[in-house]
């Protein structure tokens, strides 16, 4: 009867607190930081940290580690968490750390979510840290650059988590199930298959693998102080998997870049791949047309006259249908600006002409090219000398279109790929039409 209390009394604490690890030893994962010789283990080991800022996806361990370094440094451990944490609150411990400080002692203070704390609570904790009356860690999912300010993020050092490989939650959950805290005096029965298949629903995260694990326990088979969990019991928890995807946050654009990069690439399965985890992690379909059009002449442009027609077309299919049925348009649209030809040549056009214009006068429009719609305006030279290359028989003109200043500036400069080598035997043509028919004057 003890026994069951005892179990009972454990189930009300979750999984992943019970069995969190207590040494770096007992710790999964993250070996580039805390494997043998590693920065960040030696650091710990000899008690010489300093403010450092955790960064990565959730559950990789950020919290836990920030838990050990507590229980193996010599520092006092104060938690904070941005839900509650008032700038008051903070200055009135951040008081007490500084007269620890005088007295020898050390504050480690760790805030989870530091992402989320605003301005002015982050603020609260710069002079703090600054004189060393406090060991600031922090934990976020989100990038430092663009979360923390720029004094607080100067003064701490960032180390960035991974996420887990499918291995090391395999590994974690066998040490769970192993562990005395895990699931007191009752047996579990799991077989590799199933373990794996938990490992690989988890997606890389700890706590996701941790929470399964425990409801398939608390759902399976029991039988006196056993409890038996088939592969068809997991598939009633495992259905579907999260996808790690933030519409707002910075994997949003480390995807959209991605997509972008190996369409310029020309690899097709890589495009479709992302085009995916866009699509499943809940992203605007039409925020990824959009993208694409832009692609289509940024990337390809006169390459293939073909690709912006297609990239608009699925455009206005996406504003049609709306997911999930546009899902397939997007495929066909990624895939053929994949395989297309590439020229960035109307890109840095433009970019070049944009350069001019920001760095040089702005030049008068030359009168030949300006109407003359009044007396004074053609008394003044308006359209003097226009020549309206219809009338000429090989629809060229000698014609100035530049201001003086600027005559001889090539921006389009087409490349051979696709059609845009038409185009550029055209634009060759016209180059030396001009120069054999410019008369000295002109």
């Amino acid at each position: 009867m003890e026994q069951g209390s005892l179990f009972e009394q454990s189930q009300q604490m979750p999984l992943a607190n019970r069995v969190r690890p207590q040494s770096l030893d007992e710790f999964v994962g993250q070996q580039q930081l805390l494997g043998p010789g590693k920065i960040l283990r030696d650091l710990i080991e000899n008690d010489q940290v300093s403010s450092m800022i955790f960064w990565g996806p959730p559950g990789v361990g950020k919290t836990t580690l920030a838990e050990i370094i507590a229980h193996q440094t010599q520092a006092k451990f104060i938690r904070f968490s941005a839900v509650d944490s008032s700038i008051s609150k903070i200055k009135k411990i951040m008081k007490l750390a500084e007269g620890d400080r005088e007295i020898g002692e050390r504050t480690l203070v760790f805030v989870d979510e530091i992402h989320r704390f605003n301005k002015a609570q982050q603020d609260a904790f710069l002079p703090y840290v600054e004189r060393g009356s406090i060991i600031l860690i922090g934990a976020t999912t989100e990038n430092p650059s663009f979360e923390l300010n720029s004094a607080l993020l100067s003064r701490c050092k960032v180390f960035v988590l991974k996420q887990l490989a499918t291995a090391d939650i395999q590994q974690l959950l066998t040490n769970a199930l192993q562990n005395p805290a895990g699931f007191p005096d009752l047996k579990v029965n799991l077989g590799t298959d199933e373990l794996r298949a938990i490992a690989e629903f988890a997606n890389g995260d700890a706590r996701t693998a941790l929470n399964t694990l425990e409801m398939a326990v608390l759902n399976g088979d029991r039988h006196d102080k056993q409890v038996t969990i088939t592969m068809a019991d997991l598939k009633q928890l495992i259905t579907q998997k999260f996808v790690l995807y933030d519409k707002t946050g910075e994997e949003h654009y480390n995807i959209i870049s991605a997509l972008h990069k190996s369409m310029r690439n020309s690899d097709a399965d890589a495009a479709i791949y992302w085009l995916s985890r866009m699509l499943e992690g809940g992203e605007d379909p039409l925020y990824i047309a959009r993208r694409l059009v832009r692609f289509a002449s940024e990337d390809v442009g006169l390459a293939d006259t073909n690709a912006l027609n297609v990239a608009v077309n699925v455009f206005q299919a996406c504003q049609f249908l709306g997911m999930p049925e546009c899902d397939v348009h997007l495929t066909e649209a990624v895939t053929y600006l994949a395989l297309a030809p590439k020229s960035n040549a109307i890109y840095k056009a433009r970019l070049a002409a944009k350069k001019d214009v920001k760095e040089t006068r702005d030049e008068p429009v030359p009168l030949q090219l300006r109407n003359a719609p009044t007396k004074l305006m053609a008394d003044l030279d308006y359209g003097k000398d226009y020549q309206y290359a219809h009338d000429a028989p090989d629809k060229l003109t000698t014609l100035q279109s530049l201001p003086d200043a600027l005559v001889g500036r090539e921006y389009y400069q087409p490349t051979d790929q696709g059609r845009e080598n038409l185009f550029k035997k055209r634009l060759d043509y016209v180059k030396r039409w001009r120069k054999d028919h410019q008369k000295p004057n002109d």
